[in-house]
């Protein structure tokens, strides 16, 4: 690319009027993703199965167009990030995920509050807070950020009883929030609706010409023989099947569907007649960075 197409491309990115997708800016938008770490609005949480590393090939096979953007499972929203729509439908059967985003719409300012509130880093810190479920909305919201910087990984995982259980991550130093950006966050959020549904309830509103972006909950790196065995917590198999009649569906009814999924045959076979691109990302599961294994996933999608 030339240095004046790419000094182009950074005025643009630098200007706040990526706020309408009338048309889908690929140049652009691949810019962004490569800028993960910096540009804004982009997830203010962590989220184990985030597709921010996958964001340049996703952007490669997005429409030119679409009029309404839907995400039934939201988790950090990291293509609703990038994308910014005008008008978009944003849910996830976590409620509590749900409700930090609820509230970072309201009063962005109001849960930077009540981070800082936890803004310290130590094990007893951490379980102190990890305890403690508060009444308020807002500082739940602030104690949901905090306890998915400090956890391991960025993952949300309860107990039998419904609460929070996952051990302490040992960040090397405490992350101050980005204010600017979370103030970026609840404007791009201001478009949404935003709701605690089963994908199937937050389909049932999609029509001709939305695109419909579906990331459902699965493990890459039980490929083979155990694939549906392990992942039957996460996402049932008869959720994945669920799900693929639906997408079909959606299809045939003039929407734009992209999934990201496992690179498995069982989950392959379920879509025939759509795309699909293979890709590959570093797991970000391991507890040792250096142990981190590449992993297939796909795309799926009705050109």
């Amino acid at each position: 690319m030339a240095p004046q197409a790419r000094n182009s491309l950074r005025e643009r990115v630098a200007d706040a009027s990526l706020s309408a997708v009338p048309h889908v800016d690929r140049p652009l938008l691949a810019l962004r993703a490569g800028r993960s770490l910096s540009a804004s609005p982009r997830p203010f949480l962590r989220w184990a199965g985030s597709k921010r590393a996958l964001l340049d090939h996703i952007v490669s096979v997005l429409p030119d167009r679409f009029d309404r953007y839907i995400e039934p499972f939201a988790g950090s929203a990291a293509l609703f990030f990038l994308l910014q729509p005008p008008a978009a439908v944003l849910s996830d059967a976590n409620s509590d995920l749900v409700e930090t985003y609820l509230c970072v719409r309201q009063d962005w300012q109001r849960v930077a509050d009540e981070y800082r509130r936890y803004d310290v880093l130590d094990s007893d810190m951490y379980y102190r807070v990890r305890a403690d479920v508060p009444s308020d909305p807002m500082q739940r919201a602030g104690r949901l950020i905090y306890l998915n910087r400090a956890c391991w990984n960025g993952l949300y995982r309860v107990n039998s009883k419904g609460l929070f259980n996952v051990p302490y991550g040992a960040p090397r130093s405490a992350s101050p929030i980005d204010e600017g950006n979370l103030r970026a966050c609840a404007s791009a959020l201001g478009a949404a609706e935003i709701a605690t549904n089963d994908f199937e309830t937050t389909l049932s509103e999609a029509t001709s010409g939305d695109l419909v972006y579906l990331d459902p909950p699965y493990v890459t790196t039980h490929n083979l023989n155990g694939f549906r065995d392990y992942n039957q917590k996460l996402f049932s198999w008869e959720d994945q099947i669920r799900l693929a009649q639906i997408s079909r569906v959606l299809a045939d009814e003039g929407c734009h569907v992209v999934i990201s999924n496992a690179d498995h045959e069982s989950v392959l076979a379920l879509y025939p007649g759509f795309r699909v691109l293979h890709v590959e990302r570093n797991s970000t599961l391991a507890s040792n960075a250096t142990r981190r294994m590449r992993v297939g996933e796909v795309l799926i999608w009705n050109g």
